[in-house]
């Protein structure tokens, strides 16, 4: 949200979610459906510029993905390259699939 309201953009809806969430977390329309309301009511209704609306949704309740997320130390770093390194695997082998069809 820092950078957001730095920036000086017109108006912002702000969810306290991880990067790449920022309508919820998959699967739970309710919040989506919620988040994208405010969002909405937020263009009809934003008087000023600069207006910041913070929704009232958590991602959990212990916030334990703020301490844990996009994390590398000793304790995870072998595994985070053995997953990286089997999606770039994946990968290649969908783009030799692709290129041969």
């Amino acid at each position: 949200m820092d950078i957001v309201t730095y920036c000086g953009v017109p108006r912002f809806l702000f969810t306290d979610f991880p990067l790449g969430n920022p309508c919820g977390k998959p699967y739970d329309e309710s919040s989506q459906r919620s988040i994208m309301s405010s969002a909405l009511s937020l263009l009809e209704t934003a008087t000023e510029p600069g207006s910041v609306v913070k929704t009232p949704f958590v991602w959990d309740e212990s916030s334990t993905w703020k301490t844990n997320f996009l994390r590398v130390g000793d304790d995870n770093r072998a595994e985070l390259l053995a997953a990286g390194n089997a999606r770039r695997a994946e990968q290649e082998r969908e783009r030799i699939n692709a290129q041969s069809t």
